[in-house]
């Protein structure tokens, strides 16, 4: 009675007669509107009966599609679609569940059209906001479906597409369900991550024009169908944008990890491409994990071959160009660490290369490998110079960066390298990468710019008997000292006919700066005059010297300066007729081109016409007689040299007393150009691969004290000093004596205080007899006994242990 009673329609309960009625005879008609809206309406008024109704529809679609009915699927997803959109209460819940169980089903079949009708129908459900949270829903098994039917594979190509397309529609539902739940963050785990990333990249991959990926890429393709790169492509930009911090190791760990697979690291055009869309999608202040994680990468790829390692640094490369247009905080040192360390290993792997050619067979292919690591070297170049280190970066964290690079140059002194072709190479390399760094580096102060700890170092390198190292010095020290971007105007050593038609912009010279030239200018000018005569100089190394006198000129000269330049002038002048050294005709003929260049400039610079006329008067002399000492003449290729300078012909010469003459006047100390120049020696001298060639000066630099006149003498005393600390309440007049006394010690030039040391000589043999006297024979000992035999006094040595200190040396 009881199956009889169930057969009935009349005895059904209401809501199956309800779903039965939406079914039409012949389901091509379709859903049957008015029987829906029937079913829709009772469905609102008894939410208590969705999750029956849920589970008769799921029942009948089941057995519809294991009867291949599917005119009756489609009718009963479209009716679960309408049911979902119109019922939004806390009883959808488990009518959910029997929908999604409906979804799973046509998904696991085999027919492309199901599977496309299941995921439309996930779509549609994904973008519905539910009132509440679900706290056991899990979306595992439909990321693992889509990202299959991502990598569909079918033969026909229409059906293939658009099974990848659905595969990106459901992952993008996937996504949007589930990222903004905070119940569902298991989405962003691992074994998620690794299925969703891949199979957007995988489609990704079919994109014709990776560098011109516009910005909103077309949805559709040519023949009207959808695209799956575009789409793809949406999608990953909606999933990194929606990534928070501590789900980014999850989100690029996964694009890398496809990028080593695939190997498409070499060629990398669709890995750049990855990155600048990651870099885009991304929140700015997730730039550094980014940057990071590529770092981490190119560590442990340090031992791939060369074009991959290059195809990663070029990817660092973009993703730390677009993170300059934000923020990038403490990364940048922890980058430039990363690059060195792999510019270093670079240069390594090159030269054990090349020292492991042992024989003719093998030449060609070692050095296959040794332009690929070039390529490796040029990249990291490349990226340390890249506009987010060159032109976006603070004035202080760019003194920071050129600091840090430094430091990471050997210089020789340093137990870091020794020398060698590696050592040159890095040396190279390093200082390529400062030139990018310091490009566009235009600092208020010369001394925040050019702080000790970077210029020791940076001179100690411009001492190195190499003459493209000295070259690369010389062009940093030019991009930091010319605020006003004149080097393009100046390019070039020559006469300069009309120095105001080139208009050189400047500034009045700053207190901050004067103070800068005051305590390193005699470092400047000592680089540049030993710059001159370094015998393998070559045409650019004289252009970059003139060129650092005339930037000096126009930034950093007043009229002490200006004294000082022209001093520098002359002492390059004699040293080149002097010849003291035996250098090469065509050093000297090009020091004194140099000299000629610079004080045609210098002399148009102060508007001073006297001097001007002295300058041209020489100039238009050498034109006619001597050619070779112009450098439009000596600089070109063949010149005559001549046998020798002849120093009797002055008129070829600039002379200092007409120079001085020129000068004298308001301004400028025309009595100091009698003062002849000479080097002062600066610390960085003991990096150098060279001893220093002015020993004496610097032996009479130790023994000055004795060498200054006895007033100053009297005044530098212990007993003096110690007054200074002890007495209070000094007298005006002593403390305005003792202050003159120590700006006499700090403004006065070195040549003066060496002409003092030269005049007592004698006083400088007797030091040094003292010092081979206690050299040889000990001193007595502070309790000694003295004795005298044979006429000559003998101290008779005791024991150190045994000694008598004064209490004062003793703690």
């Amino acid at each position: 009675l009881y199956k009889f009673c169930g057969c009935c329609g009349p005895l059904r309960p209401r809501y199956k007669r309800l779903v039965d009625n939406i079914f039409p005879e012949d389901p091509k008609d379709g859903l049957s509107k008015s029987d829906m809206e029937k079913l829709t309406f009772y469905a609102v008024s008894a939410p208590e009966k969705l999750d029956r109704i849920g589970a008769y529809l799921a029942e009948k679609l089941s057995r519809d599609v294991v009867r291949h009915r599917y005119g009756n699927v489609v009718i009963a997803m479209e009716a679960l679609d309408q049911l979902l959109m119109a019922c939004h209460s806390q009883s959808i819940k488990p009518f959910v569940e029997s929908f999604l169980h409906m979804v799973a089903k046509l998904l696991e079949s085999r027919e492309p059209d199901l599977q496309v009708l299941g995921t439309n129908s996930f779509v549609k459900f994904a973008n519905i906001e539910e009132d509440t949270p679900s706290y056991h829903r899990r979306y595992d098994f439909f990321v693992s479906q889509f990202s299959a039917m991502c990598h569909s594979t079918h033969e026909d190509q229409e059906t293939r597409t658009r099974i990848r397309v659905a595969g990106i529609k459901g992952l993008q539902g996937v996504v949007r369900k589930t990222v903004n739940d905070e119940l569902q963050a298991i989405i962003w785990e691992p074994q998620h991550m690794d299925k969703l990333i891949p199979s957007m990249l995988f489609n990704m991959q079919d994109s014709e024009d990776l560098d011109s990926r516009n910005p909103e890429p077309d949805l559709r393709l040519e023949d009207g169908e959808e695209n799956p790169s575009a789409l793809a492509e949406n999608c990953f930009r909606e999933l990194l944008g929606r990534a928070a911090y501590g789900n980014m190791n999850n989100a690029v760990r996964p694009v890398l990890v496809h990028l080593d697979n695939h190997h498409l690291w070499d060629p990398n055009e669709f890995a750049v491409s990855c990155f600048r869309i990651i870099m885009y999608s991304i929140q700015a202040q997730h730039s550094h994990h980014v940057i990071q994680q590529v770092l981490n990468h190119l560590d442990t790829n340090n031992k791939n071959t060369p074009r991959v390692r290059a195809g990663i640094v070029q990817v660092l490369l973009e993703t730390v160009a677009i993170a300059a247009k934000g923020s990038v905080g403490p990364t940048v040192l922890e980058v430039f660490n990363t690059l060195l360390k792999h510019l270093r290993m670079s240069v390594d792997f090159e030269l054990g290369d090349s020292s492991r050619r042992n024989s003719a067979s093998s030449v060609s292919s070692v050095r296959g490998k040794e332009s690929e690591e070039r390529i490796v070297q040029n990249a990291i170049i490349q990226t340390i110079g890249t506009s987010f280190f060159g032109g976006n970066l603070p004035d202080y964290q760019r003194a920071e960066v050129m600091m840090f690079i430094m430091g990471k140059v050997p210089v020789y002194g340093t137990p870091c390298h020794a020398l060698d072709t590696g050592t040159k190479r890095i040396q190279t390399m390093l200082l390529s990468s400062l030139i990018m760094v310091t490009s566009g580096f235009k600092s208020k102060s010369m001394a925040a710019a050019l702080p000790p700890p970077f210029l020791d170092p940076l001179f100690s390198i411009s001492l190195m008997e190499d003459s493209e190292l000295r070259q690369l010095v010389f062009e940093i020290l030019h991009n930091i000292l010319d605020r006003h971007d004149n080097r393009a105007k100046l390019r070039g050593i020559r006469i300069i006919p009309n120095v105001s038609a080139l208009k050189i912009k400047r500034e009045k010279i700053s207190k901050q700066d004067v103070a800068f030239m005051k305590k390193h200018g005699q470092q400047l000018y000592r680089h540049i005059y030993l710059g001159c005569k370094e015998e393998d100089n070559v045409h650019k190394n004289f252009e970059l010297l003139f060129t650092t006198l005339a930037i000096l000129t126009i930034e950093l000269a007043n009229e002490e300066v200006v004294i000082d330049l022209i001093r520098l002038a002359i002492a390059l002048q004699e040293m080149a007729l002097n010849n003291e050294e035996n250098l090469p005709m065509f050093i000297r003929c090009g020091i004194m081109a140099l000299v000629a260049a610079y004080l045609n400039f210098l002399s148009q610079m102060i508007a001073n016409p006297p001097f001007c006329q002295h300058v041209s008067k020489v100039i238009e002399l050498r034109n006619m007689d001597a050619p070779y000492l112009l450098p439009e003449h000596i600089f070109r290729d063949k010149c005559p040299l001549p046998e020798s300078l002849d120093k009797e012909d002055s008129q070829l010469y600039f002379q200092t007393a007409d120079m001085a003459e020129c000068l004298a006047g308001p301004g400028y100390n025309a009595e100091r150009l009698s003062i002849p120049y000479v080097p002062q020696v600066t610390g960085e001298e003991r990096l150098s691969r060279r001893p220093s060639f002015v020993d004496t000066v610097s032996l009479q630099v130790d023994i000055i004290s004795n060498s200054l006149p006895e007033k100053l003498a009297e005044e530098i005393t212990f007993e003096t000093l110690k007054k200074a600390i002890d007495t209070t309440g000094l007298e005006e007049q002593e403390r305005a004596k003792r202050r003159q006394v120590m700006e006499k010690f700090q403004k006065a030039p070195f040549e003066e205080i060496a002409a003092h040391c030269e005049s007592k000589a004698n006083m400088l043999h007797d030091r040094l007899a003292q010092i081979f006297e206690l050299t040889i024979r000990p001193p007595p000992s502070p309790s000694g006994v003295v004795s005298i035999s044979a006429g000559h006094t003998q101290h008779q040595s005791v024991p150190v242990y045994e000694m008598k200190f004064p209490d004062l040396c003793v703690y």
